[in-house]
């Protein structure tokens, strides 16, 4: 095996778990399911520390027990949102975040919780010159425990600018 290999020969070599698909191949009415996470309780206090989220409902068993309404610690609403968004990641070269609609908490999610997500296409329309918008929906669900039913907890859209394929095809059609 060679001590060092040159970077254009790597560039030759697929990358892992990225997509390169284009507006022109996105499907409106496709679904997804991802695969399912448990939430540790580590890993919500680290995130809660990492975003200077130490609210007693999050980070305060005690009072969490005594005076929360749940009973037990939540699961802080942002980082369900990441990790539900996470989850169904795409790492589309053509893609660029636009911003997201919609955003609800809909249900409390705990330590402890199991998690997955479902994404919906929901539209497209011609946006610029070299790009058009696409929307898509998030549904984070957390199992019963059953393994067959989930609750929803959170609903997101996500808005995406994602390259044309041929720009010339959408150029009567862009917002003015």
């Amino acid at each position: 095996m060679p001590e060092s290999t040159p970077v254009a020969v790597h560039h030759q070599i697929p990358m892992h778990n990225v997509e390169d698909w284009m507006y022109e191949d996105f499907q409106i009415g496709d679904k997804r399911r991802s695969i399912a996470r448990t939430i540790s309780e580590g890993e919500a206090m680290m995130f809660n520390a990492m975003v200077l989220d130490m609210h007693p409902y999050v980070a305060d068993q005690p009072f969490a027990e005594s005076d929360g309404n749940f009973g037990k610690r939540l699961v802080a609403g942002a980082q369900v949102f990441s990790y539900g968004l996470g989850l169904m990641a795409n790492n589309n070269v053509h893609t660029f975040s636009y911003g997201y609609d919609e955003l609800r908490f809909i249900k409390p999610v705990f330590i402890g919780d199991t998690i997955y997500t479902i994404r919906t296409h929901l539209s497209k329309r011609p946006k610029c010159e070299s790009m058009g918008l696409v929307v898509v929906s998030y549904e984070i669900f957390k199992t019963s425990g059953d393994g067959v039913s989930g609750d929803l907890v959170l609903y997101a859209e996500h808005l995406q600018t994602v390259k044309y394929r041929d720009p010339s095809q959408w150029t009567d059609q862009i917002e003015k």
